[in-house]
């Protein structure tokens, strides 16, 4: 008879566990030490290991000839224990055995001896479902139970287990396993079944898992029913899940903008028997993935995505605000939380996409919010004149709309600025050009000889540009041009990162204390580049330069101070009146 996959490869000893080190270890180590407890809980979600470990730790136990704190699996009492022929080693499910008289049956029995094994071991599998009544009749075998005895309590719910319970069990937390423990014990299992598995298939299948390897394990089981050449493609239709182009293109379209084109594709995925929810669901994730990578400094070890597709993400976040995707997430979660009370989920889901793509159908705070977001950047790219779209991820990943036009990135080059153009920078630190006051209209007079001009001295500049400093204000859109900067330069928009700028007239000033920003201020270049960006968001054209607020001078025109200090400075006393 067939036996299913997660049933054939269920660990045999605590080497063949994944993902539960920190587990596997402390109880090999009490076994090799005879460090045997009287009750152990085991909680953690499902799939993580729990029941297989508990089975392992009853084996061990009562093993003849234990290895380095692992069941050698070949004694009789190993053996035995396998096959269900020794009786000392229960196993009961609370969910259905959860009253006092099924308790009661258990602590008559462990006043006996072991039949035939050294221990006798309850393993109790959702234990939190067990009665009050039960709770009170097991805790005082629990307290003070005969040497002979062992526990194993298991529970998804450790939250609803009293106090008194979890004090007198040591506590093992089983965490969830890792993408890339899942897929390297998939790969394995595959190998020996002589299945063709690509690792873009086992990464899906870990991620559809979240965390656990059972489940993991069964998808693995449906996909091969399907074929023996396992993909990704086998493995989204074995879950049920849309492709993940589907998935980019439905986000294209709440991008674009694109409602007809969005619920093209709901149709195109509903008659092909997709559910709605989890649609809904891989979308949420989706953006999900979006914010991460808006606000994690490296979103690639949190996005399990593959490099591809990872890409993909990548060009659309950089066209999203934040509070753009989380009013997306926002949208899917309404949407989601309707569908449980809905007749027709798909109707849901239309609706929330209609949403999503035109945000003023939406009444909400988050909807007005977003779109005073989007009048915002509108207006800023009215006022630079330039163009901005979505990009288009590639088309292996995304297949691209027809009536969609490829984006492009801003337009490089600015319009003519209004203002007079700034004079070439010096080599040395830039600093402001001073005001220069318009002479004021006279009559003709009779042409004069040409008189030498006069440069202005050094101390009537520094005058000047004290004025400047003093008069400057913050410039509150510093933080859209530094984002802007990534269009041009990401290297460029994390040097002026954590920077402040200030506007006086005419001038930008920026103040930082790193020199790699100070250093891209004097290359003419990256000051173009920082100019643009500047007025793509503005609409103006602006002199950039330093902001250094100058110290306050200390006046010394005081006669009768600078005598009293030279007196106190002698040693004579003076008194002040």
């Amino acid at each position: 008879m067939y036996q299913v996959l997660y049933r054939k490869y269920r660990p045999r000893s605590f080497d063949d566990v994944y993902g539960q080190d920190h587990v596997t270890q402390t109880l090999r180590n009490e076994l090799r030490l005879n460090r045997i407890h009287h009750a152990y809980l085991f909680t953690g979600s499902r799939g993580t290991g729990k029941t297989t470990c508990a089975k392992i730790l009853s084996k061990a136990v009562n093993c003849l000839d234990i290895r380095d704190g692992d069941p050698c699996g070949e004694c009789a009492n190993c053996c035995g224990i396998d096959s269900g022929e020794i009786l000392d080693v229960v196993e009961m499910d609370a969910a259905s055995n959860r009253g006092i008289d099924d308790i009661r049956a258990i602590i008559d029995e462990v006043a006996f001896a072991p039949a035939r094994a050294k221990y006798r071991v309850y393993i109790i599998d959702e234990v939190h479902m067990l009665s009050r009544d039960a709770w009170n009749a097991l805790l005082k075998t629990l307290e003070e139970p005969p040497a002979h005895v062992v526990f194993i309590l298991a529970t998804t719910e450790v939250n609803k287990i009293p106090e008194t319970i979890l004090s007198r069990c040591q506590r093992f937390d089983f965490h969830r396993i890792s993408p890339a423990d899942i897929s390297a014990r998939l790969m394995e299992i595959a190998a020996k079944e002589n299945v063709s598995l690509t690792d873009e298939a086992a990464l899906l299948i870990s991620v559809i898992a979240d965390g656990a390897m059972r489940d993991a394990i069964s998808l693995l089981d449906r996909c091969i029913g399907i074929s023996s050449d396992v993909t990704a493609e086998v493995v989204r239709s074995a879950a049920g899940l849309a492709a993940q182009g589907h998935i980019f293109g439905l986000a294209n379209c709440t991008i674009n903008k694109n409602v007809k084109k969005a619920l093209e594709i709901i149709d195109s995925l509903y008659k092909d028997s997709k559910d709605m929810a989890s649609l809904c669901e891989e979308l949420q994730g989706h953006f999900r993935s979006l914010m991460l990578i808006k606000t994690v400094s490296a979103p690639r070890d949190l996005v399990v995505m593959s490099d591809r597709e990872f890409d993909a993400a990548l060009a659309q976040a950089d066209y999203l605000s934040l509070a753009d995707i989380l009013y997306d997430m926002d949208v899917l979660t309404r949407a989601r939380a309707a569908m449980r009370e809905s007749g027709s989920p798909r109707t849901e889901l239309e609706m929330a996409l209609v949403k999503l793509c035109a945000p003023e159908l939406d009444q909400t705070d988050d909807a007005l919010f977003a779109r005073v977001t989007a009048l915002e950047k509108a207006v800023k790219l009215l006022q630079s004149g330039a163009v901005a779209t979505v990009p288009a991820a590639p088309q292996t990943v995304i297949p691209e709309p027809e009536e969609e036009k490829k984006p492009v990135l801003p337009q490089e080059e600015a319009p003519a600025p209004v203002e007079e153009k700034p004079a070439e920078q010096p080599k040395s630190q830039p600093e402001p050009e001073p005001v220069k006051e318009q002479a004021k209209p006279t009559e003709p007079q009779t042409p004069r000889p040409a008189q030498p001009v006069q440069q202005p001295s050094a101390k009537k500049q520094s005058v000047d540009m004290e004025a400047l400093y003093y008069n400057a204000e913050p410039f509150a859109l510093w933080p859209d041009v530094v984002s802007n900067l990534r269009h041009y330069s990401r290297a460029i928009s994390a040097a002026f990162e954590d920077t402040n700028a200030y506007v006086s007239g005419d001038y930008l000033l920026i103040e930082t204390n790193h020199e790699i920003a100070f250093s891209l201020l004097k290359k003419s270049a990256q000051r173009e580049e920082i100019r643009k960006a500047v007025q793509e968001v503005t609409g103006r054209v602006y002199k950039l330069g330093p902001y250094k607020l100058p110290e306050k001078k200390v006046s010394k025109d005081d006669v009768l101070n600078n005598f009293i200090n030279k007196l106190k400075d002698s040693g004579v006393n003076v008194t002040e009146e």
